[in-house]
């Protein structure tokens, strides 16, 4: 084998090595990929049949049913457009609510239900996944359970500004005014 045929083969070996080691890594990055949708989207089919996925949406009102002394429950999630079943075997997060944004992790049965491995509700009275709340706001403009036009931003009147210290106090301080003043 010449120089120049050895060389040829060490190219074509670690191409080979990369591009399998490349195939490898996309094959595992697709196996961990979990997919969004909202319940219009399961409703319309879009779901691939036997794929894990995440439904996110609002907790229908008056939907919740737990069994006694189980930790079985049983909820419907809604966009206002349609509403999916959902079952889980778990302990809820505590601020599950009715009312109350919520993403379940899980797999779609042939009858409909979704069967949640887990449930996550949202963490303050503002939050909302993105996903849900772009959802909802395609479908009714604004999210329920907040006015049109709230955004939490503070208005003018509401901020405030820290007080800088006065010149005694700066003095006593053992520093100049223009020294002590907040740096904005």
């Amino acid at each position: 084998m010449t120089p120049r045929q050895r060389r040829m083969a060490l190219v074509i070996g670690i191409l080979a090595g990369v591009a399998i080691a490349g195939a490898l890594a996309l094959s595992a990055f697709r196996q961990n990929v979990t997919f969004f949708f909202d319940p219009s989207q399961v409703a319309e089919g879009k779901v691939p049949p036997g794929e894990s996925f995440r439904l996110g949406g609002m907790v229908t009102n008056g939907s919740v049913q737990r069994a006694p002394g189980g930790l079985e429950v049983h909820f419907v999630v809604t966009d206002f457009a349609h509403e999916v079943p959902v079952s889980y075997s778990g302990v809820l997060p505590d601020l599950f609510r009715e009312g109350a944004g919520v993403v379940a992790h899980g797999r779609l049965r042939a009858d409909g239900t979704f069967v949640a491995d887990e449930v996550l509700a949202k963490h303050d009275e503002k939050y909302m996944p993105p996903q849900v709340a772009r959802s909802l706001k395609t479908r009714h403009g604004e999210p329920r359970g907040e006015p049109a036009g709230a955004t939490g931003a503070a208005t003018p009147a509401t901020r405030t500004a820290p007080a800088a210290p006065t010149a005694p106090a700066a003095e006593a301080a053992g520093s100049s005014p223009a020294a002590s003043s907040p740096g904005y």
